[in-house]
């Protein structure tokens, strides 16, 4: 079992940036690939950026390339989603995700992953 929190949402303007943050206990996600999606209301849940377990490989989908930039800090247990040149678009709740056996891919697929947080809100006004 892994339990994920995020945090770091808010209201931001347009052009502004935010840095979410992902905290994972319960299993330490040092050798598993971890997702970032997002679901804005009246529409379905769409990736994000993903991560490998080594960081060495990222994907993003390409609504967010060039804008955002997902990390991870296996010491903190932690992944990050830097957001910059935010767009009203941008606008949804946020979640991390990990997944229920060893993958340590950079996948943009949600049925990779088992374990979601709660999501935090981010809101990027006009």
């Amino acid at each position: 079992q892994v339990q994920l929190v995020e945090s770091g949402g808010g209201l931001v303007q347009a052009g502004g940036s935010l840095r979410l943050s992902c905290a994972a206990s319960g299993r330490t996600i040092s050798k598993y690939g971890m997702g970032w999606f997002r679901q804005a209301p009246g529409k379905e849940r769409e990736p994000v950026a993903a991560i490998s377990w080594s960081g060495q490989n990222t994907d993003y989908a390409n609504s967010v390339k060039g804008r955002f930039t997902i990390s991870r800090d296996d010491a903190k247990n932690t992944v990050y989603l830097q957001m910059n040149s935010l767009k009203p678009e941008d606008t949804a709740v946020y979640s991390c995700a990990a997944p229920g056996f060893q993958w340590g891919g950079a996948a943009l697929t949600s049925t990779t992953y088992r374990y979601w947080g709660q999501g935090t809100q981010v809101t990027v006004s006009s």
